[in-house]
C-alpha cells in the first residue's frame, strides 16, 4: 500500500466520529452493520475525491 494510500485511511479513521467507534464494537450485528456502512462510505467518498485529482 502506497504511503499516501495508507496516510489518507488513517485521516478517514482519526476523524471517524465516536458514535461510530462505539457500534463498531457493539455486539447487536444490527448496530455493528450501521457503523460499518457508515466507515465504507466515508472511505469510499475518499478514494472518490482521490481519483479526480
Amino acid at each position: 500500500m502506497s504511503e499516501d494510500l495508507q496516510s489518507a485511511i488513517a485521516a478517514i479513521i482519526a476523524r471517524t466520529p465516536e458514535w461510530i467507534r462505539q457500534e463498531m464494537a457493539a455486539k447487536d450485528h444490527v448496530t455493528r452493520e450501521r457503523a460499518e456502512e457508515a466507515l465504507a462510505a466515508m472511505l469510499a467518498n475518499m478514494f472518490k475525491d482521490a481519483s479526480k485529482s
